[in-house]
């Protein structure tokens, strides 16, 4: 782990810089453009013939020099054959569907997935005759039970969205590997710098690159990582064929930001922790779910296969009116309220979770934290002013 840990640290760096020439600038420039063009017919056909493979320069829809980079930059840090780049995380996850995916075919999401990924299953996907099913995410090897000979793909991620269980995620990805089934699996919490999925087994890897890797709440990207090249290609044709593009300036974004991602998620870590361990001793808690402390569902596997974890976490609280969950949150002065998270900003938002293959049974309320770069004991002195707003009755 610490030869890797080296490793990712050095390529964050130096990853996807501008080719060695005397006089570079140490950043890629922000590439604007639309139409290409080649001096010979035969370049251009020749060109055209390689549009799809990552590095042909033919159009700029296919990707520049520096959305080349980029994938370039994103591969090395995951270990993947190859990266293609999508305007959103949604859109990595959806246009990776969908590549998957037919009429006809059965589809497995794990219960805890992101809202907008069970959104596009159940309206979309559904819609066009791919039949899913939602399963217990702590199903392990036992998956395998539920594969069917129409099974095309599964659909999970780690810690899971809004309740933040770490599945084991190595068995399922070897249960698929062993039933020809792939594996999509959204590594958006964990970054690069915490954890590797495609070294766990995973087939897909699919992430938003506008939380932790921009790291600055200012662009929207996403990404889709593949170990098999032939793989990628078709997802990244299925990506083109939809017409999806990334920005020139997102792209710029997005290489600025992995320069410091590194620092940025073990500053995080350390800060999150803190103030994971300041709600564990607070009456008004009954449970903490951050996958690095006892009390999270897979807590033992988060120990095996990651190396930290990130700012973002939940807190289960005693029952209480909704009143008083507006009222806390609403004294909160260095948490905004957003639905997005991994910048450089604290957040807070209450969550209710949405369930198909299981209950979720927690009467009181389950509130969301993604901690930030402030000063970690002015977060914590805010919190404990509007905390008594939390009338649970377990009061100190």
């Amino acid at each position: 782990m610490a030869e890797t840990d080296r490793e990712i640290k050095d390529s964050l760096v130096r990853a996807g810089r501008p080719d060695r020439v005397e006089g570079r600038h140490v950043n890629m420039p922000v590439e604007l453009g639309s139409t290409m063009v080649f001096d010979t017919l035969a370049a251009f056909e020749a060109a055209r013939a390689e549009r799809y493979r990552s590095g042909t320069l033919y159009y700029n829809r296919y990707g520049n020099a520096a959305s080349f980079k980029l994938e370039t930059a994103l591969a090395t840090l995951e270990g993947a054959s190859a990266v293609t780049l999508t305007s959103s995380g949604v859109a990595a996850i959806t246009l990776t569907l969908m590549a998957l995916t037919a009429p006809g075919t059965h589809l497995l999401v794990a219960d805890n997935v992101y809202g907008n990924t069970r959104a596009f299953c159940d309206g979309v996907l559904a819609g066009q005759n791919v039949e899913v099913e939602y399963f217990d995410p702590m199903i392990g090897g036992r998956i395998s039970a539920l594969f069917r000979p129409n099974t095309a793909a599964i659909m999970f991620e780690a810690p899971g969205s809004g309740t933040f269980e770490v599945c084991d995620a190595p068995a399922i990805a070897e249960a698929c590997r062993a039933h020809g089934v792939t594996s999509v699996f959204d590594g958006t919490w964990a970054t690069p710098v915490f954890c590797r999925p495609l070294s766990l087994g995973v087939d897909v890897l699919v992430y938003s690159a506008s939380k932790y890797i921009s790291g600055h709440s200012d662009c929207m990207l996403g990404v889709v990582a593949c170990s098999d090249a032939d793989l990628a290609m078709r997802i990244r044709k299925h990506v083109m064929a939809v017409g999806d593009k990334t920005g020139g300036q997102e792209v710029m974004l997005v290489l600025r930001g992995l320069r410091t991602l590194d620092v940025r998620m073990k500053a995080i870590d350390a800060a999150g922790r803190r103030i994971a361990d300041w709600f564990a001793g607070q009456p008004q808690v009954k449970r903490l779910l951050h996958p690095a402390f006892e009390s999270c569902p897979g807590h033992e596997f988060w120990k095996r296969d990651y190396s930290g974890a990130a700012g973002l976490f939940g807190v289960i609280f005693h029952p209480c009116a909704d009143d008083d969950v507006r009222a806390f949150v609403d004294a909160l002065r260095h948490f905004g309220i957003g639905v997005s998270w991994g910048g450089y900003e604290s957040l807070v938002l209450p969550v209710r979770p949405v369930r198909t293959a299981q209950r979720w049974d927690e009467p009181g309320p389950l509130i969301r934290f993604n901690i930030g770069l402030e000063d970690t004991q002015s977060l914590i002195d805010d919190l404990d002013a509007a905390l008594p707003l939390m009338n649970t009755g377990l009061e100190a």
